[in-house]
């Protein structure tokens, strides 16, 4: 009896310890951004249009960018904010293909746009920064040069702007380019472009959403952002020592400005999905250390369990750079469990629920961000279709968990820089170390 009591007991203490930390980190707070935008969903009001809409000025930095930034323009060119109203800066940092001479097509079609091509020094934010000097605007928008933006998006950002005066910066929505993915023939390449289709919707339209309700946006889209001209002046301008320039940014306006940084959810641009595997490992690489070195500068409070509530960086951190480890970790230390008396069949079992967990919460994101959507309709009949992609979900997010732990380890063993050694070289780098030490083992 007193066996079997103590073994139930253990197998408890294992459900439980296996389950609480994806329960309480990932799992209930999904489930409550869940019901936050069905709510939200439902109280939408419409936004008072000015009588004089205000001057803007769009800074489109450019490096390398022939193939995309005719597509870029022309979606400027398209989009419901008056053409009149539009200070277009295309700042250019040391492209050495035909960008420029894209930009000269471009000029030419759309001749009635007011387009100014500055020539900076060589990086993104040095790009931005020469720019936003340049610029006669109330609102500076940021957006890529490798997207484009959805007809209404300048208009619904401005229109938020204007009807909320506490709002001094502001992030789009970011989504992959559908038509894209529709064209790739490869099966494994599509699944890993729905799936970061999911991703970007379920990160904006759920996770950003859910974040700027109270002030605690982490950080902007690096693509497509908008400020008032005002609070961005009084800022240190992008910061050039980081990868996280668009992160430096938002901790500037909210930190150190105390301004609020919130999400205009029906202003989308799209940018080109993924390409392969490594260049989904390159890009998480490094956001993940971009998202290290920002929070290393602004965190003030000490990293610990008891600012968890408090104090939103510090749960972001502790979520995102603590318990990333267990949950990797767990994989390999299931195979130790084994021999304390677990069967495989408790641990295939404690997989498959915690798949099941994670499955319901992506499903729940799915249903309400397919109602946010309700006003772009090819996007949400697009996004109702990957419900298969739903299922395998989890999958792709533990692979790209896998990715971010790699980020955090990189990025304290190696200096930070925007291109990242891909995958395929890593792990070729790897067998080549383990081949040289089982060689110089059958030598001794």
């Amino acid at each position: 009896m007193d066996y079997l009591f103590n073994l139930t007991l253990t197998q408890m203490g294992f459900w439980i310890t296996w389950l609480l930390i994806p329960l309480l980190v990932e799992i209930i707070p999904g489930i409550y951004s869940t019901c936050y935008l069905f709510v939200k969903n439902f109280q939408k009001k419409q936004l008072d249009i000015p009588e004089k809409l205000p001057f803007i000025s769009v800074i489109v930095p450019v490096y390398n960018s022939a193939e995309t930034l005719y597509a870029c323009i022309r979606s400027i060119n398209e989009s419901t904010y008056p053409n009149e109203n539009i200070q277009i800066l295309l700042a250019d940092n040391g492209s050495t293909d035909e960008s420029f001479a894209v930009f000269n097509e471009a000029h030419n079609h759309f001749n009635q746009l007011n387009m100014h091509w500055i020539r900076t020094e060589q990086g993104k934010a040095q790009a931005l920064n020469s720019a936003i000097y340049d610029s006669i605007g109330t609102y500076i928008i940021n957006i890529d040069s490798d997207g484009f933006l959805e007809p209404t998006a300048l208009m619904n950002m401005v229109l938020k702007f204007e009807n909320d005066y506490s709002i001094s910066a502001m992030s789009g929505t970011v989504l992959t380019q559908k038509e894209a993915i529709k064209k790739t023939k490869s099966p494994m390449v599509r699944w890993l472009q729905k799936s970061e289709y999911i991703e970007y919707a379920q990160s904006f339209l759920a996770g950003r959403n859910v974040e700027a309700l109270n002030n605690q946006l982490f950080t902007m889209a690096g693509a497509f952002s908008g400020f008032r001209k005002e609070v961005l002046v009084n800022t240190y301008l992008y910061n050039t020592d980081t990868v996280g320039e668009d992160t430096d940014m938002t901790f500037q306006i909210r930190h150190r400005l105390k301004e609020k940084v919130s999400l205009c959810e029906n202003a989308i641009f799209y940018v080109e999905p993924i390409q392969s595997v490594d260049e989904l490992y390159i890009q998480r690489q490094r956001w993940q250390r971009g998202e290290v070195e920002v929070a290393k500068e602004f965190s003030e409070e000490q990293v610990g369990l008891g600012n968890f509530f408090k104090n939103f960086l510090v749960r972001r951190l502790i979520i995102d750079h603590t318990f990333i480890f267990p949950k990797m970790i767990w994989l390999f230390a299931s195979a130790v469990l084994l021999f304390f008396g677990y069967t495989a069949k408790i641990l295939l079992l404690s997989y498959l629920l915690i798949y099941l967990l994670y499955f319901v919460d992506s499903l729940l994101k799915f249903i309400s961000i397919s109602l946010l959507l309700k006003s772009f309709k090819s996007d949400q009949r697009f996004y109702m279709k990957l419900w298969g992609e739903v299922i395998t979900f989890p999958l792709y997010n533990f692979l790209v968990s896998w990715f971010r732990l790699i980020g955090i380890i990189n990025g304290i063993t190696s200096p930070a820089k925007w291109n990242t050694t891909p995958i395929s070289k890593e792990m070729s780098q790897i067998k080549d170390t383990i081949t040289q030490d089982i060689m110089k083992i059958r030598k001794k």
